[in-house]
């Protein structure tokens, strides 16, 4: 990387810490330099003690720099404590605001970048890598040490000047002191350098461990993988495998640390063998009267805050050039773009009602993929009919509802609503004419009224007039709060495990509570018993009302409610027609899976 990008990647950095918390990084900063001119003050007015007791100064004299002394220092000390503690209050701002910025961008993503396999990857690993404190915590820390180091060093510097401007002290002391410390940080920069290299190695090539390690601790402490890991005997061998790459990467890690341990002893041998030639340099120039004795004890530890301040720095910098990386790879996630139109139309209100969808010569790959999931898809039908969906698994069902609800657009072909692309209408406003209950739905860790309006706020009438058409007002009365049960554990102890039946008829509920005037149910009865699937066809037209209602079901009983029927297989649509003009032909596909469930009806 070069420095041009370092900077920038640096300034693009600064400005986040400073918008995710600007008393946590203001506080963090002002707190360095306090923190770092502290021990001057001390070091200073010793200095000046020394020489006014070697000098035979008044007693007065000699109290004034004691009390300047401490309570300069008090005072600093307290300045930092409180700087320190606004600076914790700041962190919890800093912590909750960088934690919503994921959920913040995870909404603003089109769904194919959150399917995609390899943009949930990435978002892993940047929060993987965040958890481990690189990215925006190395960062601040990092920053806050180059402010203190740097004014340490500008500090020394200052109280070191007076010992080159002395006339009486030899050239050849003044040049082997400032050669000795530049040949000592020099030395250290070299020798952190090489430190850090290997360590960049190694972080580098053990990314995909920590990710597995992570995965593989999900799994052993995940309720939800609980019975299969139990049943089929896979504790064993997840801790196995788990407990291997953990080994693997503690032992490549020792290797390292021990490599970084000599670099450090050799660091440290030159910092004191510079400290040892700067006692002697001083020291002699003391016995020929060349400087006072305040003056050695005020040089000494200027120049051994200098090195330790020179050797800090150093690290800092190259733990920011380091993290850079990390904050590359952050901000790669954050910069993924929505590349969905949003349109600006709006969605047409008509009187008659009378609405045409459209797919016209529709083809469409999932991303990354070079295999059809649709091909030449060409399908009519008006707003209002009923439609079923079906088709064998893997043909394309599901595909054909995520691309009529705008999750996708279409590789090749066109999708009309009334004759007019879908990706001309205002993007949000599309979206909200469907209420679909997927497969594989979601409910929220909410209470059970929040979970059927999608809403912390609720029409409690409304919700329980939806559950009650979706068949699940028996269960709602039997809940020990009603609409106010929470579901699940996660937040409460008194949460609600439901069954699979159950959740899918919230899911119902849920969708109908929306009235949007399409609602798609993708297998609405899988996880149903047969009296409650019987009790959801039963009651399809009035639940679906004047609703154009789209069906995807293996199920084909499903079938015999809709007006009309499509037949997928193999990304193409090989049949449509209504279930008894399907049937009669007495050939094609929909009869071939009749005829195959045929066992299960009674006609």
């Amino acid at each position: 990387m070069k420095l041009a990008e370092h900077i920038k990647i640096y300034r693009r950095g600064m400005g986040a810490l400073w918008r995710l918390s600007r008393d946590e990084a203001a506080f963090r900063f002002l707190g360095a330099l306090v923190e770092a001119v502290t021990p001057y003050v001390p070091i200073w007015f010793s200095a000046r003690l020394i020489d006014a007791i070697a000098g035979g100064q008044p007693a007065g004299t000699l109290a004034l720099y004691a009390a300047l002394t401490v309570g300069l220092s008090f005072a600093l000390g307290f300045l930092a404590s409180w700087f320190k503690k606004r600076m914790e209050v700041g962190n919890f701002e800093f912590s909750d605001n960088l934690a919503f910025s994921y959920s913040r961008k995870a909404m603003e993503m089109s769904y194919a970048s959150i399917e995609d396999r390899d943009v949930a990857l990435r978002r892993q690993l940047v929060e993987s890598e965040t958890t481990r404190g690189y990215n925006f915590y190395t960062l601040r820390e990092c920053t806050q040490s180059a402010i203190l180091y740097l004014t340490q060093i500008a500090a020394s510097v200052s109280l070191t000047a007076s010992f080159f401007a002395l006339g009486s002290v030899a050239v050849w002391m003044k040049l082997s002191l400032a050669a000795g410390v530049a040949a000592a940080v020099s030395w250290q920069m070299v020798l952190y350098s090489l430190s850090a290299r290997q360590v960049r190695r190694l972080l580098s090539s053990v990314v995909d461990v920590n990710l597995r390690v992570g995965k593989l601790n999900e799994l052993t402490g995940d309720y939800a993988y609980g019975k299969d890991v139990r049943l089929y005997g896979m504790g064993e061998g997840l801790i196995k495998k788990e407990l291997g790459l953990s080994l693997a990467w503690t032992r490549a890690y020792n290797r390292v640390q021990l490599r970084a341990g000599v670099l450090d002893a050799l660091s440290k041998a030159a910092d004191f063998a510079l400290r040892f030639g700067v006692y002697l340099v001083l020291i002699y120039a003391s016995l020929r009267g060349e400087v006072s004795v305040g003056s050695i004890a005020q040089y000494v530890s200027c120049v051994t805050l200098l090195l330790s301040a020179a050797a800090g720095l150093v690290r800092a910098v190259q733990r920011l050039a380091v993290n850079d990386g990390y904050l590359k790879r952050f901000f790669s996630w954050f910069d993924i773009p929505n590349e969905m139109y949003k349109g600006s139309l709006t969605v047409e209100k008509r009187d008659d009602n009378e609405y045409f969808v459209e797919f016209r010569d529709v083809s469409f790959k999932y991303p990354r993929s070079n295999a059809w999931a649709l091909r030449h898809v060409n399908f009519k039908f008006k707003v209002g009919e009923k439609l079923a969906i079906v088709g064998m698994n893997g043909s394309g069902k599901t595909t054909f509802i995520k691309l009529l609800c705008r999750l996708y657009d279409p590789t090749e072909g066109v999708i009309l609503l009334n004759g007019v692309d879908i990706r001309k209408y205002d993007y949000d406003e599309y979206m909200s004419i469907f209420s679909v209950v997927f497969q594989d739905f979601k409910l929220l860790a909410v209470s059970l009224g929040q979970n059927v309006a999608a809403s912390a706020d609720l029409d409690r009438a409304r919700a329980e007039e939806c559950l009650k058409q979706a068949g699940f007002e028996a269960w709602a009365a039997s809940m020990p709060r009603g609409l106010d049960t929470p579901l699940y554990k996660d937040f409460d102890k008194e949460g609600v495990e439901i069954s699979g039946g159950e959740a899918q008829k919230i899911a119902l509920a849920r969708a109908l509570y929306k009235d949007a005037p399409f609602i798609i149910l993708d297998e609405p009865t899988a996880a149903l018993d047969p009296v409650s699937e019987y009790e959801v066809y039963s009651r399809f037209n009035a639940i679906a009302g004047e609703r154009t209602a789209v069906y995807i079901s293996h199920r084909l009983a499903s079938c015999r409610f809709c007006d009309k029927i499509a037949v997928f297989h193999e990304g193409e649509i090989v049949q449509t027609g209504a279930h008894e003009e399907l049937l009669a032909m007495n050939t094609g596909k929909y009869y071939e899976l009749w005829t195959a469930q045929a066992q299960y009806y009674v006609s």
